[in-house]
């Protein structure tokens, strides 16, 4: 119990054997703090303060029992779980399906729950793709599991589990006022949360299976599913480009679409207020640009990227984030059209709105080398 602002934690009771013999812990006590209100006391009974030691030692027992039989499972599909994969974090790995393709990176990201009786891969070689999850109480294995899960939790992720349904006509009629149409929203898989509530669900896919969603309020109040890798939006619009044209904003890469150049994808975070460091993080301490490092493969194939940012301050410190590590030589910068002769419009779909897909169009082919646009 507690007494004023003073807590009371009992040690481990314990029962005397004969002499000679080792004594023998009957109890735990939970070292729980209990605090009391109003400053005064309250009682709690030995239910909630007495642990069977011998029950603790089971529960010790079954956990490494579990990781054992984990770690034989997830052998047994090829991942060796060496000593620097820590439970309850993610893990890059060497892939050993696709050996991290031509670029032999660490493509694939493994999972092991901080109860230690799951685990989940995916790889990220956009060349391979492979994805599963092991339980260490089940006898089979989920070969091609469409996602990561959330942090310390089995479930796969689908629309059902995300309670997600088709949009509505009140966001339907949002989108129309933006000028996207009903089938770029469809074959980009838009959809709404179910309930009262008005929210947009981009959701985030990769070879057709469903990794990640980005959930939209009408307010402008984003947030993202947890427990999931980030990447870039519309990854299957760009397997095969050369080139690829980079935007702020999902409804940014669904503009671009209406103006008929589907080659876009937009970043998961939106922008930086400024550039964050004058010396780039190591790929594993980047996590602000990590869409960037898990999509690498796919980036690297491309010979020219299209910054297509907000025309505000953060969307030129974004485009100068993304240049200085996909490489300022094969970068070019869209200069949004003028608004009036002391601005321009701010972004893709501002452009669509006012002037029209042709003028999107002609904003995107007018693009300039980064090196050239930001000369100072």
């Amino acid at each position: 119990m507690l007494f004023g602002s003073h807590s009371f934690f009992a040690p481990t009771l314990f029962y005397c054997n004969p002499i000679g013999a080792p004594p023998t812990a009957l109890f735990n006590f939970s070292s729980k703090r209990i605090i009391s209100i109003n400053n005064g006391f309250r009682s709690i009974t030995p239910v909630s303060l007495f642990i069977p030691a011998a029950s603790l030692k089971r529960d010790e027992n079954k956990e490494a029992d579990d990781f054992a039989e984990l770690k034989e499972k997830v052998k047994n599909v090829g991942i060796i779980c060496c000593n620097s994969i820590i439970p309850g974090e993610y893990t890059r790995l060497i892939c050993p399906k696709c050996k991290g393709g031509r670029s032999m990176e660490r493509s694939l990201s493994f999972h092991i729950s901080g109860k230690r009786n799951f685990a989940l891969w995916r790889c990220f070689n956009f060349e391979c793709g492979w994805a599963g999850q092991v339980f260490a109480h089940n006898s089979t294995t989920s070969d091609g599991v469409d996602q990561l899960g959330r942090m310390g939790s089995p479930r796969i992720l689908t629309e059902e589990s995300l309670n997600l349904e088709p949009l509505g006509d009140m966001l339907a009629a949002y989108f129309a006022k933006r000028m996207i149409s009903k089938d770029t929203l469809k074959r980009n898989h838009v959809m709404q949360m179910a309930g009262d509530q008005i929210i947009i669900a981009f959701t985030y896919r990769q070879n057709g299976i469903l990794i990640g969603c980005k959930y939209r309020t009408l307010e402008k109040r984003f947030w993202q599913e947890k427990g999931t890798d980030k990447v870039l939006y519309g990854l299957d619009d760009v397997r095969e480009a050369d080139e690829i044209i980079i935007v702020e904003g999902e409804i940014d890469k669904l503009s671009l679409e209406e103006a008929g150049i589907p080659n876009c994808v937009s970043v998961p975070n939106g922008a930086p207020q400024a550039i964050t460091s004058k010396e780039l993080l190591p790929p594993e301490e980047d996590t602000r640009f990590s869409y960037l490092w898990n999509c690498k493969e796919l980036l690297d194939k491309a010979s020219r990227i299209v910054l297509a940012t907000d025309g505000d301050l953060p969307g030129q410190a974004l485009a100068e984030e993304l240049a200085r590590r996909l490489g300022r030589e094969r970068c070019w910068q869209v200069c949004w059209p003028k608004k009036d002769e002391f601005s321009s419009y701010k972004d893709a779909n501002e452009v669509l709105v006012n002037l029209g897909a042709e003028a999107l169009k002609k904003a995107i082919e007018c693009a300039v080398p980064y090196e050239m646009q930001n000369l100072n």
